[in-house]
């Protein structure tokens, strides 16, 4: 049982959360954390069966210049690795590998693509599939990459200027440890109770009430920083209900999926691909595929990637069959070589879709639903309840950082509403 009331409640020991927390205490507020998983970090999970740290969920520190979590885990001693100073992608024509003049031309369309989608902009409320060029030799590889890959949501799910908004600059750090470690080193200390999930929010009066398995919690502010796939399932009970406005939002932010699989390898045949070599193949119009880097930091085992459509569908049918498309996409290229190669019964497989706790990966902006991110954010009650999390981030959505910025916010505009200092503290 969960004993003893606090000033501010979060919900949720992810990203969002883990900040919330910090920020929260800085500014002098008494904490509680119930996080209904058995452990801490949310969709940033590094599983060490492979006998090596492999991320299930959240893998990079993008935008490494502005992400707030790079100097936070730098100064906890956490190794950090430019992925982009070894970047060396790979694409299979059907039948050879692209050329190096190939490869420029892919360059050169990319950027091409890039422009054109841009300049689509001046036409507010279309999907990313409505301003992608079509037709061109590499336009259905870069929107598939775009879409299915990155934003783990079809190009035609996706609202343009949200796309845009949310397009990541700056470098790509990797954890050598994991990002579930990064977020492990960072709770530390925090008052979380694992194995509490909340059921029920109870926010009328002047505090706010959660009741669960763990017996009832009163707090003077609360922060949720469940997934939108979470809220719109009904996953927690709100009395009263959320504001029309904010559930308008949850259902305008649905989750995609990015399902992960690292196929260890049988023995010493690495495939001819170098360390953080990346594997993907060119398609045409309609076709979808799973996307590959290999062997990180000179690891024996393979990362695998399956987006948007793909993704849903492998969730529905079963670990089996995701394990089937991984090899079924290597045999494209190496054909047995590939069943010689890896170790098929020691796949590790990603579920966030089947997950009760995430029913996603992140969240997409459906087409013309601008301003969703914002409302999803706004306080309720004076700010006595906040909803927190990447969804909610204007321009990092989907990373880590967003989630841990929105968390960190949130818990600044709950002490002005509890009438402590909420100015800007750095210390999350």
């Amino acid at each position: 049982m969960v004993s003893g009331d606090c000033d501010l409640l979060v919900v949720g020991a992810g990203a969002a959360g883990i900040a919330a927390a910090r920020e929260a205490r800085s500014l002098g507020l008494r904490v509680r954390v119930l996080e209904a998983r058995g452990r801490i970090g949310g969709r940033a999970l590094t599983d060490h069966s492979l006998g090596t740290p492999f991320d299930l969920g959240a893998t990079w520190l993008h935008a490494a210049q502005s992400n707030p979590l790079v100097p936070l885990a730098e100064a906890a001693g956490v190794e950090l690795f430019d992925h982009d100073s070894v970047r060396d992608s790979r694409v299979w024509m059907g039948g050879r590998w692209a050329s190096e003049a190939e490869m420029r031309d892919y360059g050169a369309a990319e950027r091409a693509w890039h422009q054109a989608v841009r300049l689509a902009a001046a036409r507010p409320g279309i999907s990313l599939a409505d301003a992608a060029p079509r037709g061109g030799f590499w336009d259905a590889t870069l929107t598939h990459w775009e879409g299915p890959v990155i934003a783990a949501a079809e190009a035609r799910d996706i609202d343009l200027g949200d796309y845009l908004a949310t397009l990541l600059n700056g470098s790509n750090l990797l954890p050598r440890d994991g990002c579930g470690h990064v977020l492990g080193v960072l709770a530390q200390g925090l008052p979380v109770t694992l194995e509490a999930p909340v059921e029920r929010i109870s926010w009328a009066g002047r505090g706010v009430r959660a009741e669960g398995p763990f017996g009832a919690l009163e707090a003077r502010a609360a922060i949720v920083t469940v997934s939108t796939g979470v809220l719109a399932g009904g996953g927690i009970r709100f009395d009263p209900a959320l504001p029309d406005s904010t559930m308008a939002a949850v259902h305008d932010l649905p989750m995609g999926l990015l399902t992960k699989i690292g196929l260890p390898a049988a023995g010493e045949d690495r495939l001819d691909l170098p360390p953080f070599g990346g594997l993907e193949r060119r398609l045409e119009e309609g076709e979808r595929a799973m996307t590959f880097v290999a062997w990180p930091f000179g690891r024996d085992h393979l990362q695998g990637f399956a987006g948007g459509s793909l993704a849903w569908d492998m969730a529905r049918e079963g670990d089996e069959a995701l394990v089937d498309l991984a090899f079924s996409e290597l045999r494209r290229i190496y054909g047995a070589r590939a069943d010689r190669a890896l170790r098929r019964a020691d796949a590790v497989l990603s579920d966030w879709g089947r997950d009760p706790w995430a029913l996603g990966a992140y969240a997409a902006l459906r087409p013309g639903r601008g301003g969703a991110r914002e409302a999803l954010s706004a306080p309720m009650a004076g700010g006595r309840l906040m909803l927190a999390g990447e969804a909610c981030h204007p321009n990092l959505a989907g990373t880590l950082a967003g989630a841990w910025l929105s968390g960190a916010q949130a818990a600044r505009q709950a002490a002005g509403a509890l009438g402590m200092p909420a100015g800007g503290s750095s210390s999350a």
